[in-house]
C-alpha cells in the first residue's frame, strides 16, 4: 500500500509517496528468491556467497538475539540492510560479486527466519490462545 506525507521544507508543503513498512508476507518471497539465486550462483562464486552468507547470519543473531519473531525480522529487514553490505565487503573485500544484497542478505534472512518462534514447516504458525 502506498501511503502519502506531508512534508514541510523552508516553509514549502510538498507531498511525499512512501511504500510503508514492509510486511513479512512482502519480505519472505523476496528471502525466497535471495536463497534461490544463492543456490543457483555459478561454482566458482558459490564458497564466497555462502561465507558472506554466513557473516550476515551470524550478525542477524548479534541483532536479534536467541528467540525472536518472523515479524520481528521483517521489522529489522524493514529499517534497512545496508548494514549487510559493510559485512559483505568486511568479509570478502577482494569479491564485489559477493556484496550484492538481493543474494547474501536475503538468503541469510531466509535462512535466519527458519529459528524464528512463530515459523515452521515454511510457513508462519499461529498459537491458538
Amino acid at each position: 500500500m502506498i501511503a502519502t506525507a506531508a512534508v514541510r521544507t523552508a516553509g514549502i508543503v510538498t507531498r511525499v509517496a512512501s511504500l510503508g513498512a514492509v510486511s513479512f508476507e512482502t519480505a519472505m518471497p523476496q528471502w525466497e528468491e535471495g536463497l534461490r539465486r544463492l543456490l543457483e550462483a555459478p561454482p566458482e562464486q558459490r564458497r564466497t556467497l555462502e561465507r558472506v552468507t554466513r557473516a550476515i547470519e551470524d550478525e542477524l543473531r548479534r541483532r536479534l538475539g536467541g528467540a525472536f519473531t518472523s515479524t520481528e525480522l521483517a521489522d529489522l529487514y524493514d529499517q534497512g540492510t545496508g548494514w549487510t553490505a559493510d559485512v559483505a565487503v568486511a568479509t570478502a573485500p577482494e569479491e564485489p560479486d559477493a556484496w550484492d544484497a538481493r543474494t547474501v542478505a536475503d538468503a541469510a534472512f531466509a535462512r535466519y527466519l527458519r529459528g524464528a518462534t512463530d515459523f515452521a514447516g515454511g510457513r508462519r504458525i499461529t498459537l491458538d490462545q
